[in-house]
């Protein structure tokens, strides 16, 4: 087993052949859902999320493996590789580490160094950094090296040139780079002060203090964006003198020789000049590195929860896009999310023509029998909601409303998808519909778009877009595949989130619909272009046919399967029928009761492949989201001005944070739970309590009316 598999199986904590299987498999190209949920035996049932973390270092430790080769050709080709470097080389075990070590072989800039050593001052510095003169004039030892055509004009400048050189060889060196590196992290001090006199959302780091080792990562992204939009000035206050004495230990021999003090003045001019601000740069990058994947982190779970809201299905939606000058855009699309009519109406300021607004959507929700308004929850959203509040008072029949998070919603709209999707609306028109399908079925709407344009992050635009993306991406990947895509009804937007299933053949997928008629069965999908088997294997099982040839169509049973679930309700005395018609009521029992290493060997599948095909039988076509609280709706409004000290209201969890959570109790302001009042208990993190769509029960602790301040507390 080669060392990066020793490497990862110590990390993850994992035996010997998940490692090595999980490693084969990524290799020949199996995406991390089809890995998760049809290799479980293979992986010893690793999930998504430790598949992603495991493919993630992998790629980072081949990434050093490979740049450590180069770097050890390079140095070689030089020849200047030493046993010492290439052990050095081999022992590294960060980028980092190994680019300290290529540094004095690193083709360099001129540098004053550089410019010493063209003068013929390199001899001189030999003499200085050996320390070995103990007596004799060190004016006579400089002098042979002045030479006005070279520009030594004196020996001062022979003197401070070879000193130049020593002083790069000392920033140079690995080890004391390292060793310096860490104390800067161990004692360094993390300063920002004002930039410009000028109130800002940054005051509070006009004039700020905390040590390196101990910042929390959502303050250093803030004050990083200060940084960027020049409300602030940033530094690392390290411990000068105890970096500087640690080179003196490291340079200066006892007893101290004629040249001793002129290596110190280089040592002294190697910290300040070139090894404190880069050390400054590389930990100041590193800590933005730690603090973005943490937010990272933090979006992608935000998003998950998100993509995994419930659907609200069965049901005629009219959503409600607010403004003002424009008027409220209007649109009602039936159960499948087919636009069944759009309009305008004019219920908010500066119009106020809501008695006609009301005429308007009454005939609307009694022509298409509308179940449900959905409410965006931008501009005009509380006018918005108390005009829809009075407005069901007066229908006579039950009508429910949500306010919606309409993040993205604008993106969208004017995204080419949604002029190729509705050509012929205007753009907020487009929302409006987006609004009421997001209340229906949010993961495929909010697929639709740019994860980062979803808005449940904290920072988002200032950090590594790449990253980001990819992160990001990856959880709409495994929150698409964990539901199941209808093949029938998916948009390419959908689709193409399936595993193995590439933008273009999404769009295959649709025009083979369009031509053919719907699919009858999975292995109709070989026939789509550029779909062959390999990415047969990797989607199948994650797209469903509801009213398909075969049951099992419709399940995330995959095919390669399908015989031993068939084989599987043959001994337990089932049949395919009983699975349309639920009846397999003792199934469970029947497959518990029986010797389980008898029952997989003669069905040729492993314990986890078996527990999941019985748990699809039970269920087929089950959809993981509706085991979740549903959400929240409503037909009364309340203001913020209604709030009072100690009122108890249920409310959802709309954002989570580092310091804390937003929850949305329907009064348009969102009502912040800080981290402190989440439990009684310590809490590290809010998300080792709470989650974006948890329904939680909160108690108001203060109401700020005028800056539109809501503390509330999870603590009673």
């Amino acid at each position: 087993m080669d060392a990066i598999l020793q490497k990862l199986q110590r990390e993850f904590d994992l035996k010997t052949f998940q490692v090595e299987n999980t490693v084969k498999l990524i290799d020949a190209g199996n995406t991390i859902p089809f890995i998760a949920r049809y290799r479980k035996e293979m992986t010893g049932e690793l999930d998504d999320q430790v598949l992603r973390a495991f493919y993630d270092r992998l790629t980072y430790l081949r990434n050093v493996a490979a740049r450590k080769e180069e770097v050890r050709r390079l140095i070689d080709e030089q020849d200047k590789l030493t046993a010492e470097i290439a052990e050095s080389i081999v022992k590294a075990e960060t980028l980092q580490e190994i680019e300290d070590i290529y540094r004095p072989f690193r083709p360099k800039r001129r540098t004053r160094a550089t410019v010493a050593k063209e003068k013929g001052l390199e001899p001189l510095a030999e003499i200085l950094l050996a320390q070995a003169l103990y007596e004799g004039d060190i004016n006579a030892i400089a002098q042979p090296y002045v030479d006005e055509e070279k520009e030594v004009n004196s020996i001062e400048d022979a003197l401070n040139g070879a000193m130049d050189i020593i002083a790069e060889v000392i920033s140079d060196t690995a080890a004391y780079r390292k060793a310096i590196r860490d104390m800067t992290f161990k004692y360094g001090i993390l300063v920002s002060k004002a930039a410009k006199e000028e109130q800002s959302v940054y005051d509070m780091y006009y004039d700020f203090k905390e040590p390196v080792a101990k910042i929390a990562k959502h303050r250093l992204l803030a004050i990083n964006r200060g940084e960027k939009e020049e409300f602030l000035k940033v530094s690392i206050e390290a411990a000068e003198e105890k970096m500087i004495d640690y080179l003196f230990k490291q340079m200066l021999p006892e007893p101290k020789s004629i040249t001793t003090e002129y290596v110190a003045r280089a040592a002294e001019d190697a910290y300040k000049r070139l090894i404190q601000p880069s050390i400054e740069r590389e930990i100041r990058n590193e800590l933005t590195e730690g603090a973005e994947e943490q937010a990272i982190k933090v979006f992608a779970a935000n998003l998950k929860n998100l993509l995994m809201q419930p659907p609200v299905k069965g049901k005629v939606v009219l959503g409600l896009d607010p403004a003002y000058r424009t008027g409220c855009k209007i649109a009602v699309v039936d159960e499948t999310g087919k636009v069944l009519e759009t309009t305008v109406v004019y219920p908010t300021p500066p119009q106020k023509k809501v008695e006609e607004a009301k005429e308007k959507l009454k005939d609307l929700i009694r022509r298409y029998e509308v179940d449900m308004i959905a409410i965006g929850n931008g501009t005009a959203s509380k006018e918005s909601e108390i005009f829809t509040a009075d407005l069901i008072k007066e229908l006579g029949r039950e009508v429910y409303y949500m306010v919606v998070s309409e993040a993205g919603a604008s993106v969208y709209s004017a995204s080419k998808l949604g002029a190729e999707e509705f050509p012929d609306f205007d753009v907020a028109l487009r929302s409006a519909v987006s609004i009421a399908r997001r209340l229906q079925d949010p993961l495929a709407e909010l697929v639709k778009i740019d994860p980062k344009a979803i808005g449940v992050g904290q920072y988002q635009h200032d950090m590594n877009q790449k990253r980001l993306g990819e992160s990001l991406g990856g959880v709409v990947e495994d929150g698409v595949n964990s539901v199941g895509v209808d093949l029938n009804t998916a948009s390419p937007s959908l689709l193409q989130y399936v595993a193995g299933v590439s933008g273009t053949v999404a769009k295959n997928i649709v025009a083979y619909r369009e031509e053919n008629g719907k699919f009858e069965n999975r292995k109709q999908l070989l026939k789509v272009k550029k779909l062959g088997p390999k990415a047969f294997e990797q989607c199948a099982g994650f797209l469903r046919i509801p009213e398909g040839e075969n049951l099992l169509d419709n399940t995330s049973v995959h095919p390669e399967s399908y015989q031993a679930a068939e084989k599987l309700l043959e001994m337990t005395e089932y049949t395919l029928s009983d699975v349309r018609t639920h009846n397999l009521h003792a199934l469970k029992d029947r497959v518990a009761g029986a010797d389980q290493k008898q029952l997989t060997d003669a069905l040729g599948i492993g314990l986890p492949t078996l527990r999941d095909i019985v748990n699809e039988l039970l269920k087929p076509g089950r959809d993981p989201r509706d085991e979740l609280p549903k959400p929240i709706l409503q037909s009364e409004v309340m203001h913020l001005e209604d709030l009072k000290p100690d009122m108890v209201l249920t409310g959802t969890i709309r954002n989570v944070i580092d310091f804390g959570a937003f929850v949305d109790i329907g009064v348009h302001q969102d009502g912040l739970v800080h981290i402190s009042q989440l439990s009684d208990r310590y809490v590290k993190h809010p998300m080792d309590v709470v989650s974006l769509g948890d329904i939680v029960k909160v108690k108001v602790l203060d109401v700020d009316v005028k800056r539109k301040r809501i503390s509330l507390t999870m603590k009673f």
